[in-house]
């Protein structure tokens, strides 16, 4: 496109960006889109000072009116519960800052390294175990010379995963230029992307992020969250055959979270939905203890037994592993 000197571009906005811009943030506005009584606003809005409230309307449409106990409105609105201070729970339940040698690397694991490349998010899901991150210190924009430095002189790592935040908040034009300087590394192969925007946000995937996964020479891996069957409608759904036809690797992590997917039969269905669509079941995750999301914990001898329930009537490559990642180990660890 030719670009006349001191104007701006006529390129369109990508209607992903433009949907994110329009994001609920006002707890009233939801609860008044769902039909719902507000006596819970004074202490959603208080929760929601710490942690600000951010749902796309899209998936805000997927939650039941009248509901006050939909699975997805429970992962996402504000509540009085948050407000609590739990013992054994913390702001940094993975003790991540410890692991971090330069902005925004996170290196925990052999062979493999996080990089946080945006704070970032298109939903603010309340059970989050990085809702108190000090991103704007922990972001390897601040320093991005001294964070590929480092993922060149180690050369053991062939594994890079982009999260945050969520790194499908980025454009593709910022993604492009980053795992460009990643594909001058030879010593990395792999490219992990996590993120939860394809499942609240599916029109994110356009065709100019198809275009960057398709020109790479990464083997690209695509972890998406979903937690709840009711996520994944049909635009999820064709969201993920895309990148499925493309040669994207596919697969979910969940957290178990009380109220929302702490029983056999709602796990069940996720895993049946999910392969529908091309994804498989990757891992359940035990909740993090990060403070604020103490009430949605549910206790190791429930969560074994739930995935004992699931063992007797899913096949084995629908069976998530249940998982806790626990401070200073070198591998989640299996319950």
């Amino acid at each position: 496109m030719r670009i006349i000197p001191g104007t701006r571009s006529l390129q369109q906005t990508p209607l992903w960006q433009t949907l994110l811009s329009r994001a609920i943030t006002d707890p009233e506005e939801l609860l008044r889109l769902l039909d719902l009584p507000l006596d819970s606003l004074p202490a959603s809005l208080m929760a929601s000072q710490e942690f600000r409230l951010r749902v796309p309307r899209g998936f805000a449409g997927r939650m039941r009116k009248g509901d006050p106990n939909d699975p997805l409105l429970l992962q996402v609105l504000p509540s009085a519960e948050e407000l609590a201070e739990t013992p054994g729970f913390s702001h940094d339940p993975l003790d991540e800052l410890s692991a971090m040698p330069v902005a925004g690397v996170l290196h925990k694991y052999q062979g493999r390294l996080l990089l946080t490349a945006t704070g970032a998010c298109a939903v603010h899901c309340r059970y989050c175990f990085r809702r108190h991150d000090p991103y704007s210190e922990a972001n390897p924009g601040r320093a991005p010379e001294q964070t590929f430095e480092y993922v060149r002189q180690h050369t053991e790592i062939n594994e890079v995963i982009l999260s945050g935040g969520d790194p499908l908040t980025l454009s593709d034009t910022r993604l492009g230029q980053l795992v460009a300087r990643l594909e001058t590394l030879p010593h990395v192969t792999r490219l992990r992307i996590h993120s939860r925007v394809p499942v609240v946000l599916p029109e994110r995937v356009d065709a100019k992020l198809l275009e960057w996964l398709q020109m790479t020479r990464l083997q690209v891996v695509l972890v998406i969250h979903a937690n709840h069957p009711n996520e994944i409608d049909a635009s999820v759904h064709d969201a993920m055959r895309t990148l499925k036809k493309v040669g994207i690797t596919l697969l979910n992590q969940s957290v178990l979270l009380r109220g929302v997917n702490d029983n056999a039969s709602t796990l069940a269905e996720l895993s049946e939905a999910l392969f529908d669509a091309g994804v498989l079941p990757y891992y359940l995750h035990q909740l993090d203890s990060v403070q604020g999301a103490a009430h949605y914990e549910v206790t190791d001898r429930e969560a074994v037994k739930l995935i004992n329930q699931l063992r007797k009537t899913l096949p084995g490559y629908l069976l998530p592993e249940l998982v806790r990642e626990l401070p200073g180990q070198s591998s989640k660890t299996p319950l």
